[in-house]
């Protein structure tokens, strides 16, 4: 059965911002998950080393991080991507956090980026969580 809700068309200034805002982790995974697969060797003594995971598992979340990043780019499937890219950033918050590497707060922040971008850019999104002014007249 089709929806019958509307929603208000997306401005050219939100639609920009949430595109720039998008564009940003989007760039930061594509180039994790490039990294992933090229393995140069910083790549993979941090990941074995400093993380304690076995190199064969680096080509898989490479290519994991390339399917929710093309995901969240399809427009009919962004709030999905969203999604997964946030299971993803959980997983590296807390590899992060299990090791004392301070650099999880970088996770955390693409992660708001991932869904601030989207919220500017779809109005699907803006309508399930409708931010208000709480001014008092």
């Amino acid at each position: 059965m089709p929806s019958t809700t509307q929603t208000a068309p997306v401005s050219k200034a939100k639609l920009w911002t949430g595109r720039i805002m998008s564009a940003l982790p989007v760039l930061v995974m594509l180039f994790s998950a490039v990294m992933k697969l090229l393995k140069p060797v910083p790549v993979v003594q941090g990941f074995t080393q400093q993380f304690g995971f076995p190199e064969s598992y680096l080509s898989r979340i490479g290519i994991l991080e390339l399917a929710c990043v093309a995901v969240y780019l399809i427009p009919r499937t962004s709030v999905l991507g969203a999604i997964l890219l946030t299971g993803y950033l959980g997983g590296a918050v807390v590899t992060h956090l299990r090791v004392g590497d301070p650099a999880f707060v970088g996770a955390v922040i693409v992660g708001i980026f991932v869904w601030g971008g989207l919220f500017f850019r779809e109005p699907r999104l803006r309508a399930l969580i409708p931010l208000r002014s709480s001014r008092v007249e």
